[in-house]
């Protein structure tokens, strides 16, 4: 499920401002479609030190930042957390919420970490499966993902984190996604062969019966909103 996690030795690139070159605070907020209240339970799946969790907390009763490296969680402290943000130390695979618990969700530059099961058409990361790629059967060169795709699943992305994240949504709670994308350059982000692209994504998303609204694919990045 996924590939790597960020290296906690690195976390002072989370917060260089050149993010927003990718992702700026303003889509990002603005595709949560939170409440005018400010009430809303939301969930910062991967936070790391918490670079747009600080964003969307203004807009949000509760934000629940969750990192599986405890780490990050230090570094988040060390530099301060808005109060109306929990830090918790989980798996997005088995996320602490009752079913429908959340409003909403978003994750960036995290989704290659957690979602599917690392089988993907731009992120094999599997030898055979670069080989594929290198021959232009992207991550299906073996029969197993050739199979996949015959018979409509398409390049053998299997299921993974991103149920979890659908469980815990509540009704036409919305799940957020920018990631760097296998379609990109690999000019920033994880080597192209750790990534899924826009297509792949949605695939995951929908197959975990999550409606997809948008889906973008950008030079670098991918976008998508998907509902409950």
């Amino acid at each position: 499920m996924g590939f790597h996690t960020f290296d906690p030795e690195s976390a002072d690139r989370l917060e260089d401002e050149s993010r927003y070159r990718y992702l700026s605070r303003e889509e990002l907020v603005g595709a949560l479609a939170l409440g005018s209240d400010r009430d809303d339970t939301v969930a910062d799946l991967g936070s790391g030190t918490g670079f747009y969790t600080d964003d969307v907390a203004p807009f949000a009763g509760e934000v629940r930042a969750i990192d599986v490296q405890a780490e990050m969680h230090e570094l988040y402290r060390e530099k301060g957390v808005p109060q109306n943000v929990e830090l918790m130390t989980a798996d997005v695979g088995d996320l602490p919420f009752a079913d429908g618990e959340l409003d909403a969700a978003f994750s960036t530059m995290t989704f290659h970490e957690f979602a599917g099961d690392g089988d993907s058409a731009g992120a094999g990361a599997e030898d055979d499966a670069k080989t594929g790629a290198e021959d232009g059967v992207g991550a299906g060169a073996d029969d197993d993902a050739k199979t996949g795709a015959d018979d409509g699943t398409g390049a053998g992305v299997g299921p993974g984190a991103e149920t979890e994240v659908a469980r815990v949504l509540t009704d036409g709670g919305r799940f957020v996604v920018a990631d760097w994308s296998a379609n990109g350059d690999g000019e920033s982000g994880p080597p192209v062969t750790e990534r899924y692209d826009r297509d792949d994504a949605v695939e995951l998303l929908e197959k975990a019966n999550l409606e997809v609204l948008r889906a973008d694919e950008r030079p670098e990045t991918f976008f998508v909103v998907a509902e409950r």
